[in-house]
């Protein structure tokens, strides 16, 4: 499966942005999503995961109750809704995908190219 993460950009601090992760090349539903981010100098951290039928959600700590992760198996999408966003969200971000849901990043076999958020007033 190839991923695209989309929907990045500058925001001020307080605000939302949504991001899109776009899929195509096998079936979607086959495959668990996480959203991982990975800010300069820092290793790539879990974010957010949902499972294949979107059965299965949870949440790194950091951004628990401002994040909302979404999909549309019909259209092969998963969203991120990013609200109340901190100078420290700036990262860039990735979709990935798997089997099955998981919070460790080389579980994930497939990866897009990330979107960069910056949080910044």
């Amino acid at each position: 499966v190839q991923l695209q993460a989309s929907g990045g950009g500058l925001v001020q601090p307080g605000g939302s942005l949504r991001l899109s992760c776009a899929a195509s090349g096998r079936t979607f539903s086959d495959f668990a999503v996480g959203w991982f981010r990975q800010a300069p100098g820092m290793d790539r951290e879990f974010v957010a995961y949902i499972g294949r039928f979107g059965d299965a959600i949870d949440y790194a700590n950091s951004v628990k109750d401002r994040f909302i992760v979404s999909r549309d198996n019909a259209k092969n999408l998963v969203y991120l809704q990013m609200n109340s966003l901190e100078p420290g969200d700036t990262a860039v971000y990735y979709c990935a995908a798997a089997p099955s849901t998981n919070y460790y990043a080389p579980r994930y076999g497939y990866w897009g190219r990330g979107t960069q958020v910056t949080v910044s007033s």
